[in-house]
C-alpha cells in the first residue's frame, strides 16, 4: 500500500479524492481535540483504500476540504468504513450538515460475529492481524504544528490496518449470514437526527428531578440558555454549569441574583456578574411546560416488584446463554432495560421484531409465558421447551335411559338386633 506524505494542499487533496472515488470502500478516521471547546476541533483526517493511504491536515493554510467532504457525504458508490465512528461522523455532520453514507462500523460489526460488546481498535488489530499497536502517540496534542513523524505514522496506521481488516470481517459476516442484522444499526449511526444539536431539546439530556411542569419549564429554559452561552464562548457546557447544578436551580430557583452565591457549583462572582444576570433573566422568563410538551410517561425504571425482578433476571440469564450459543454480543440482541420492560408486560420492543425476534425474542417471550425452562445438560446450562400438557379427554355422555316405569323407592333396611 502506498503511503502519501502529509497532504497540506488543495491540489493534492483533490487528486487523492478523485482516485478514492473509484474505490469500493474507504476507511476513515479523525484526530480531534475537544477538552477545552464546545465544538470538536478537527486536527487530522486519515483515509485509505486497499491501494493507498494518506493523512490530511485540515489546519493547513488555505486548504479546501470540499473534495473530501463530497466523497464522504455525497458519493453513494463508496462505502465509508469507521471503527467506533460516532464522533468522527459528528465532525463531518458539523462541517456539512450531512453524515457519511453508506457507512459501516467495524466495532458494531464485531458484535455480530463475537461476544465483544465494544471492542477497542487495538484489540481489533491484535485479534485480526496479530499486531500490537504503539499507543504512545494516542493522547498527544494533535493541534500543535508541526506534527511529528511518529504522530503521522500512528494516525495513518488507524486506516491502513482497518483497510486490511474490513474485507476479512465482511467475509465472516457473509459466511455467518448476519450481514443484514447490521443494516438497521448502520442506518442509526448515519441518521443525521442523532447529531443535530438543538438547544431547545438540551433539557432532555438532563435527569429531571420530578414531573412538575413549572420545574421542567425552568429546566428547559436553563438548558437552552446554557447551550447558547457555551456555543458563544466555544467552551464545554459543563464549564458554564454542570447538569446537577442546572437541575438544582430548576428545582429550587433563587429569588435574587445575590442568592446565586449560595448555589453549589457556581462561584460567588455570579451574584453580581453579567452571566449571573442573564441566568436570572432566563429564570424569570421561563414558562411551565404545556401538557403537550410534558415528557411521556414510560414504564422504564418502574419498580417490577419481587416477581417481576426475578423474571427479568431469568431473561438476562437467557440472554447470556443465547449470546454464548451463537457467539454474538448480548447488547446486539437486547438491552437490559428492554428485558425489564418485557418482564413488566410491555410487548412493543425491538427484541420482539425482525431478526431479533427469531434469534432471541421468541424464546424470551416463551420464557415469560411459561413455555421455556432452564435445564442442565452435560454440565452446561441450557433452555428447554416445555411441552404443553395434552388436553384431558372429554367425559363421555351417559347413554339415555330407556323409558321405564319409575321404580319404587327402596325401603330403609331394618335395623339389626343388637342382641
Amino acid at each position: 500500500m502506498k503511503i502519501h506524505p502529509l497532504i497540506t494542499t488543495s491540489e493534492a487533496l483533490s487528486e487523492l479524492c478523485a482516485r478514492l472515488a473509484k474505490a469500493d470502500f474507504v476507511c476513515v478516521d479523525t484526530e480531534f481535540m475537544r477538552e477545552n471547546t464546545y465544538w470538536p476541533e478537527l486536527c487530522l483526517i486519515q483515509i485509505a483504500d486497499t491501494n493507498e493511504a494518506a493523512a490530511i491536515d485540515p489546519l493547513a493554510r488555505d486548504i479546501d476540504l470540499s473534495p473530501l467532504l463530497d466523497l464522504l457525504v455525497d458519493n453513494e458508490d463508496v462505502l465509508k468504513v469507521f471503527h467506533a465512528g460516532g464522533q468522527d461522523v459528528e465532525i463531518v455532520y458539523n462541517l456539512t450538515g450531512k453524515t457519511p453514507h453508506p457507512i459501516f462500523d467495524t466495532q458494531i460489526a464485531m458484535m455480530a460475529v463475537s461476544q465483544s460488546e465494544q471492542i477497542g481498535y487495538s484489540n481489533l488489530v491484535e485479534s485480526w492481524l496479530g499486531m500490537t499497536i504503539d499507543k504512545g502517540a494516542r493522547f498527544t496534542d494533535w493541534s500543535r504544528r508541526p506534527l511529528t513523524e511518529r504522530q503521522i505514522d500512528y494516525a495513518i496506521g488507524d486506516v491502513t490496518h482497518l483497510a486490511r481488516i474490513f474485507p476479512k470481517l465482511l467475509q465472516r459476516l457473509i459466511k455467518t449470514g448476519r450481514g443484514e442484522w447490521l443494516d438497521i444499526e448502520m442506518e442509526k449511526l448515519a441518521d443525521p437526527a442523532g447529531y443535530r444539536n438543538d438547544p431547545s431539546e438540551a433539557w432532555q439530556r438532563i435527569k429531571a428531578p420530578g414531573r412538575n411542569p413549572a420545574m421542567l419549564g425552568r429546566l428547559k429554559a436553563l438548558a437552552h440558555w446554557r447551550e447558547l452561552e457555551a456555543q458563544d464562548k466555544n467552551i464545554p457546557r459543563g464549564r458554564i454549569a454542570r447538569d446537577e447544578t442546572v437541575a438544582d436551580i430548576a428545582s429550587h430557583p433563587p429569588k435574587t441574583q445575590a442568592d446565586l452565591a449560595k448555589v453549589r457549583g457556581l462561584s460567588a462572582a455570579w451574584k453580581d456578574n453579567e452571566i449571573g444576570k442573564r441566568l436570572m433573566a432566563t429564570l424569570e422568563a421561563a414558562k411551565p411546560l404545556t401538557e403537550a410538551e410534558m415528557p411521556a410517561r414510560t414504564p422504564r425504571g418502574a419498580p417490577l416488584g419481587k416477581e417481576g425482578a426475578l423474571v427479568a433476571d431469568l431473561l438476562k440469564l437467557l440472554l447470556k446463554i443465547r449470546s454464548r450459543e451463537i457467539d454474538v454480543a448480548s447488547r446486539l440482541l437486547a438491552r437490559s432495560e428492554d428485558l425489564e420492560l418485557l418482564a413488566a408486560g410491555i410487548r412493543e420492543l425491538p427484541l420482539l421484531q425482525g431478526w431479533r425476534f427469531e434469534v432471541f425474542g421468541k424464546d424470551a417471550l416463551d420464557l415469560v409465558e411459561g413455555k421455556m425452562a432452564f435445564a442442565v445438560v452435560n454440565g452446561r446450562l441450557k433452555m428447554t421447551r416445555i411441552e404443553a400438557p395434552a388436553p384431558e379427554p372429554e367425559a363421555q355422555a351417559e347413554p339415555e335411559a330407556q323409558s321405564e316405569p319409575e321404580a319404587e323407592p327402596l325401603s330403609e333396611p331394618a335395623a339389626e338386633d343388637s342382641e
